[in-house]
């Protein structure tokens, strides 16, 4: 029987625990399968293990905003823009600036 992809994103993490691109691989396979209490313990390691991991914090913010936690995802947001900038990802910057807007009700001009 074929492995399925959660199963084979576990086995390759048995080997590499620290990989912070297969743990936001497994977060995200999780939230694919609507497992989202599995997704956002992998998505809030990542922010804690590896801040520096920019992808994570658009998801995460998503996720908990997916689960009427807003506060939570404007402040993960907020860190999150931080960390882009700090990183010079000027893409990851602009896509968590407009969500932020969103989440915090701001306009534009903001």
């Amino acid at each position: 029987m074929p492995e399925s992809r959660l199963e084979k994103l576990l086995e390759f993490l048995k080997n590499e625990p620290n990989d912070e691109f297969l743990q936001y691989a497994l977060a995200t396979e999780y939230l694919r399968l609507n497992d989202t209490e599995n997704a956002l313990h992998y998505y809030e390691k990542l922010v804690n293990e590896h801040p520096d991991y920019v992808g994570t914090y658009y998801h995460l913010g998503k996720l908990y905003e997916a689960l009427n936690r807003k506060p939570d995802a404007i402040k993960i947001y907020e860190k999150g823009m931080d960390t882009a900038h700090r990183k010079r990802d000027n893409h990851a910057f602009a896509e968590l600036k407009m969500v932020y807007q969103e989440a915090a009700g701001l306009d534009d001009d903001y």
